[in-house]
């Protein structure tokens, strides 16, 4: 529903930022990697993800689309809230929490409080296929600069008769053979390839 708030940051927390816009004041929900990377500014973007609970509208705010996109993943996990998620990102950097389920590294991940081995182990088997392999896949390694694209992608071929599992595996392949398709029908094209 709120994809970004653009404003003057009032309070900086390490735990939530007050972003004003337009003399609405919101609290975000922030992890400590964007709060070191948002903390020198007086105003700026912050991308946000709105949780609707029964009891609560929680705003959570990233300092990157990547890391937005990163904690929908890691929530969309069994038995990982937001506040876990959150715990998550305040505790690894991106880049290195990829990097462990990437290699399978639920030794690592379990260090984290408040994530136990069970709960490790599933953000491996759940994450691993989702994240691109190889060395510096980090950039683009859910698509996140394509999203759009790779969803109307994979809509295409599910309407072809492709699981999702198998799209999203032809994608990603397409995508390291070319990192910035054109247009939505190439980046098809290159993925039919792959089945």
């Amino acid at each position: 529903m709120i994809a970004y708030l653009n404003g003057e940051f009032k309070v900086k927390n390490p735990a939530y930022f007050i972003v004003e816009c337009n003399g609405v004041g919101y609290q975000v929900n922030i992890s400590l990697n964007t709060f070191s990377k948002l903390q020198t500014l007086d105003k700026g973007k912050i991308h946000t993800y709105l949780h609707i609970r029964e009891d609560a509208q929680i705003l959570y705010g990233f300092a990157d689309e990547s890391e937005k996109n990163l904690f929908i993943s890691l929530i969309s996990v069994q038995g990982v809230g937001t506040n876990t998620a959150r715990m998550i990102l305040s505790s690894m950097s991106p880049a290195d929490l990829e990097e462990a389920i990437r290699t399978e590294n639920d030794v690592l991940i379990q260090r984290i409080k408040g994530v136990g081995p069970k709960t490790a182990k599933r953000l491996v088997i759940d994450l691993k296929d989702k994240i691109g392999k190889g060395a510096g896949a980090t950039e683009n390694s859910f698509g996140f600069g394509h999203n759009t694209m790779k969803e109307e992608a994979l809509s295409a071929l599910a309407m072809l008769g492709f699981t999702r599992q198998q799209g999203e595996k032809a994608i990603g392949s397409a995508m390291k053979l070319n990192p910035t398709p054109t247009n939505v029908e190439s980046l098809i094209k290159l993925a039919l390839k792959n089945l």
